[in-house]
C-alpha cells in the first residue's frame, strides 16, 4: 500500500522491482534461520510476519513511501529428491507423539491406582499396628496384675498358675484318673474319655 505518493515515485526509481527485491532479501534471511521442518509445517505464519517487519525496515530506510500491509508465502513443498524421506521423518513424528500421549494416559490411569494401593496398604498397616499395640498392652497390663497377686501370695499365685497351665495342656488330651489308695475290689482308675463319650451318646 503506498502511504507517501511523492516518495513513492521520487525516491526509487522502480517501485515493484525494488518491493520485489526486498521481498526475496527478507524471504532469505528469515528461511535462513529456520529449520526446514518449520518451513513446511507449521512455521508458516511466523515466516510471513517476520518477512514482513524486515520488509517494512528496508523500504522505511528508501523512504520509498510504501507500507506492507500483509506478507502470503505460497505452498512450499520438499525437492521431489527429498519428498520420501521428508514424509518418512513426519511419519516417525506422528508416531513419537502418539506413544507419548499413549504414555501419559496409561501414567495418568495407574499413577492413581497406585496412590490408592499404597493408601489402603498403610490404613492396613496402621489397623495391625494398633491391634498389636494394643494387643501388647493387655498382656502387659495382665503380667503386672499377676505379678501383683505374686507378690501379695506367692503360693497360692503359683498353684493357680499351675493350675490355669495344666488345664490348658490337658484340656485336649484323653485323661484316666488312678486311686492309687483304693480298696479291693474298686476298680483303680476312671476312664473319663469312655464316660464322657456314654454321656454324650445318651
Amino acid at each position: 500500500m503506498i502511504k507517501d505518493a511523492s516518495k513513492y515515485l521520487f525516491n526509487i526509481q522502480d517501485p515493484i522491482g525494488t518491493i520485489k527485491v526486498v521481498a526475496e532479501t527478507a524471504m532469505r534471511e528469515v528461511i535462513a534461520r529456520k529449520k526446514i521442518q518449520t518451513i513446511l509445517t507449521q512455521g508458516r505464519a511466523e515466516i510471513e510476519i517476520e518477512v514482513q517487519k524486515i520488509m517494512q525496515q528496508i523500504l522505511d530506510s528508501y523512504n520509498s513511501g510504501v507500507d506492507i500491509t500483509q506478507v502470503q508465502a505460497q505452498k512450499s513443498d520438499p525437492p521431489a529428491q527429498v519428498i520420501d524421506s521428508f514424509r518418512d521423518v513426519q511419519a516417525a513424528k506422528a508416531d513419537k507423539e502418539r506413544a507419548q500421549n499413549e504414555a501419559e494416559a496409561y501414567a495418568n490411569d495407574v499413577i492413581p491406582r497406585a496412590r490408592g494401593e499404597a493408601a489402603k496398604i498403610m490404613q492396613a498397616a496402621e489397623a495391625y499396628k494398633q491391634q498389636v499395640v494394643a494387643q501388647a498392652e493387655g498382656e502387659a497390663s495382665r503380667f503386672i496384675s499377676i505379678y501383683n497377686e505374686y507378690a501379695k501370695a506367692k503360693e497360692v499365685t503359683q498353684e493357680r498358675m499351675y493350675l490355669e497351665t495344666m488345664e490348658k495342656v490337658l484340656a485336649d488330651i484323653d485323661k484316666v484318673i488312678i486311686e492309687k489308695n483304693a480298696g479291693s475290689g474298686v476298680i483303680p482308675y476312671l476312664p473319663l474319655p469312655e464316660l464322657g463319650k456314654k454321656k454324650a451318646s445318651n
